[in-house]
């Protein structure tokens, strides 16, 4: 897939910056493109981090919520059941 940049002073810094680095533009671009996803990726991790635990968990308890009761019983043959331990 071709990219084609049409503003002269962005096609003049990749240029530039794949000569300093010795790379190819895709190389160049690539590599700059996956630096800042990765920093993006980072910060809006720790924004999510900043914000309280019952709000982060608020989608969760949304789809909890939606789902309804089946009346059955969590006992101790069920917790078995599930985790394959029962003698059955």
């Amino acid at each position: 897939m071709a990219v084609h940049l049409r503003d002269p002073e962005t096609d003049r810094v990749v240029r530039e910056l794949a000569r300093l680095t010795g790379k190819s533009l895709t190389e160049t671009i690539r590599d700059a493109c996956a630096e800042k996803l990765a920093a993006e990726t980072e910060r809006r991790a720790e924004e999510e981090q900043k914000r309280p635990l019952m709000e982060r968990l608020e989608p969760l308890w949304k789809e909890i919520r939606e789902h309804p009761e089946t009346g059955l019983k969590a006992d101790k043959a069920f917790y078995d059941w599930l985790s394959g331990e029962d003698e059955r």
